[in-house]
């Protein structure tokens, strides 16, 4: 039995590997042609330092835009987030032809297809996790991961050939780790969801504490 080719860091638009989320990628494509109904791609350059990973697009999101947390509210909050930390130039305007461009960062998802209910189960995750590895492996420069959740916190964790159980999540949780034979720090955060915002689990001043941590650590 030959070996199994190692994943690319970016799956391909119309990946075929869980078959519930193909279903419903294109249930989706047949309601709303115009959408990008794909893998949705990282944003960001291989130089980055801070890689950010979520956990899945968001259907009316990065599902229809294809650009990671952007046409949701989610994306909001981020963006505006990492602008005020100095991760992005431009004007972000919910749209992936707004000219934004990330400085330093990188924004990833463990989950590259939209799920039902925003809700991947254990073997979607699973399937997708070498595409994460692959793209951790694909930043030499990588100093700071940023988990948004705790299936990002998990699924990272193994993507790193970490134990979940010796590195459980919290909000501002932070572990010395190692990815590409470097030190790297891994901090995590709430989701950054209008659920988590509107009950208060998550406030913008608790969000910006994590990321004011990842620019200290960076600079």
């Amino acid at each position: 039995m030959g070996t199994k080719p190692a994943a690319a860091p970016e799956a391909p638009r119309d990946c075929p590997l869980c078959p519930r989320l193909v279903a419903y990628r294109e249930a989706v494509r047949a309601k709303e042609p115009s959408w990008f109904n794909g893998a949705v791609p990282s944003f960001g350059k291989d130089d980055a330092q801070l890689l950010i990973v979520g956990l899945a697009p968001g259907v009316t999101g990065a599902n229809r835009t294809g650009r990671p947390f952007t046409g949701d509210w989610a994306g909001d909050l981020l963006y505006a987030t990492l602008d005020k930390f100095g991760f992005s130039k431009g004007k972000f305007a919910a749209d992936p032809n707004d000219g934004l461009v990330l400085t330093g960062a990188m924004i990833t998802n463990a989950v590259r297809c939209v799920p039902p209910e925003n809700k991947p189960v254990g073997a979607e995750i699973n399937q997708c996790r070498p595409f994460l590895e692959a793209r951790i492996a694909a930043l030499p420069k990588l100093k700071v991961i940023l988990c948004l959740g705790k299936i990002s916190h998990d699924s990272t964790l193994r993507a790193l050939g970490l134990k979940v159980a010796a590195h459980p999540f919290g909000h501002g949780t932070k572990y010395e780790v190692e990815a590409n034979g470097k030190p790297v720090t891994l901090l995590s955060s709430y989701h950054c969801s209008r659920y988590n915002t509107n009950t208060g689990r998550l406030t913008p001043e608790m969000f910006e504490t994590v990321f004011a941590e990842a620019r200290r650590i960076l600079n």
